[in-house]
């Protein structure tokens, strides 16, 4: 599991270099202090719009389109998954309750699709 990249994947740098393009500017991978837990820490940040941007792996976050049922060492796999998506969803509760806007998108995903999404939620912000 060491070789597993939690950061810098292709979808993400396709994503991220996206969006540079477009002229955004952001934080990767930075930790984002939510109380009463440890820090949340997505994959894009725009600080100052608190938009929190997460590009989830089919596999790792049990995609209802790809994701699969692991067939080997079952007794280890299910439960991570279950634990890797349960903690996405109370990753995306707190940093709701602390006033981000969570998005998140699907490595299967094409990065026109992913871009537009996020650049929606981007553009949705009226503190810009």
């Amino acid at each position: 599991m060491r070789a597993i990249r939690r950061t810098d994947t292709k979808p993400e740098i396709e994503l991220r270099s996206e969006l540079h393009r477009l002229g955004y500017r952001f934080r990767k991978d930075f930790p984002i202090a939510v109380e009463g837990r440890k820090p949340v820490r997505p994959d894009i940040v725009f600080t100052a719009r608190r938009v929190a941007v997460f590009v989830d792996g089919c596999f790792w976050h049990a995609c209802p389109e790809h994701g699969r049922a692991p067939t080997t060492n079952e007794w280890y796999w299910t439960p991570k998954l279950r634990r890797n998506v349960a903690r996405d969803r109370e990753a995306d509760a707190a940093l709701s309750t602390a006033g981000w806007t969570v998005v998140r998108v699907w490595e299967h995903e094409p990065v026109v699709s992913a871009l537009t999404t996020v650049v929606d939620e981007l553009d949705r912000d009226p503190n810009i």
